[in-house]
């Protein structure tokens, strides 16, 4: 488990770290995957709370190589006390949840995203300090779903996949799936959906609905081009995902309205792909960054490739 997290994170921390220059909501990056002994059901708590060592009720999970954290001396298993301002001890959840997590999330991230912070914790029963030089980051939290099946959402401040694209494909496909999921929340899609009045879940594949969906669908494709090119990522990563995903999983009649057919995703994505290998500069700001702000017009025919 601390290992497919670890996974995520990485790809999440690159991702959000490489793309600062293009969001407009911040955090300090300090490349630290968290997790809480309440998460854990009530079966597994307590051999969690001896396998993990938790002193207290928010500890490290792992550390992204070579950031932040891990330079400044950080280590997997160390229990939180406070990162700057944040007690720990003051943050509340029900066991069974991962209310406490979400809450030391959102507190660490609402600091300012480029002044040191300094951080107490305990290790091996003994306490520790360090000062964490954070790096800029876009704020967006990445969690995994423990789970066989193939579902991937972003809510604007979270990004969620399964965890059998971790088990089904490779680092680099995986990542083209995270990009494309972040650029939703880059993009503020959710709240361009709302103040369309737009309805989610299964009414998204009807009516007025359709054009809004495919718009910021289309949207996330061309950004996630850019996203995985500026992090370092193979552009064609997300292209080899949907020649992978799209013939088995992208189908179903509501998926299917939508959402561009598969064929077409990639023929954009091609098509986007080649106008991101003809700009050397990183990161590459496409002008979708500068459109976020605007209502969605449900044009999506205007900017969709369609596959020959």
């Amino acid at each position: 488990m601390r290992d497919a997290d670890l996974q995520l994170a990485t790809i999440g921390w690159r991702l959000s770290v490489a793309n600062a220059a293009l969001c407009d909501r911040l955090e300090p990056g300090l490349g630290l995957q968290l997790h809480t002994l309440d998460q854990f059901d009530s079966a597994s708590r307590d051999a969690a709370k001896t396998h993990f060592g938790f002193a207290t009720p928010v500890a490290i999970e792992g550390v992204i190589a070579d950031g932040p954290a891990a330079r400044a001396g950080l280590r997997q298993d160390d229990s939180l006390v406070r990162v700057g301002p944040v007690a720990i001890a003051t943050l509340t959840g029900k066991q069974g949840t991962t209310q406490r997590l979400v809450a030391a999330q959102r507190a660490i991230a609402a600091l300012a995203p480029d002044q040191p912070i300094e951080v107490e914790a305990i290790r091996a029963g003994a306490p520790i300090k360090a000062t964490v030089q954070p790096l800029p980051a876009c704020r967006t939290r990445f969690e995994l779903r423990l789970s066989s099946d193939y579902n991937a959402s972003a809510d604007g401040t979270m990004v969620q996949i399964s965890s059998q694209f971790l088990e089904a494909y490779t680092p680099e496909q995986v990542a083209g799936a995270v990009a494309h999921e972040f650029s939703h929340n880059i993009l503020h899609h959710r709240d361009r959906l709302e103040a369309r009045g737009v309805d989610f879940g299964m009414l998204s594949g009807f009516g007025a609905n359709v054009k809004y969906f495919r718009q910021t669908e289309t949207q996330a494709d061309l950004l996630s081009v850019y996203l995985l090119a500026n992090a370092g990522y193979p552009p064609q990563a997300s292209v080899a995902f949907w020649k992978r995903f799209g013939p088995s999983k992208a189908g179903g009649i509501f998926r299917s309205r939508s959402h561009p057919h598969w064929r077409d995703r990639i023929a954009t994505l091609e098509a986007e792909i080649a106008k991101v290998e003809t700009i050397s500069a990183r990161p590459a700001i496409p002008g979708l960054i500068a459109e976020r702000s605007q209502p969605l017009d449900g044009n999506w025919q205007a900017i969709l490739v369609r596959a020959r």
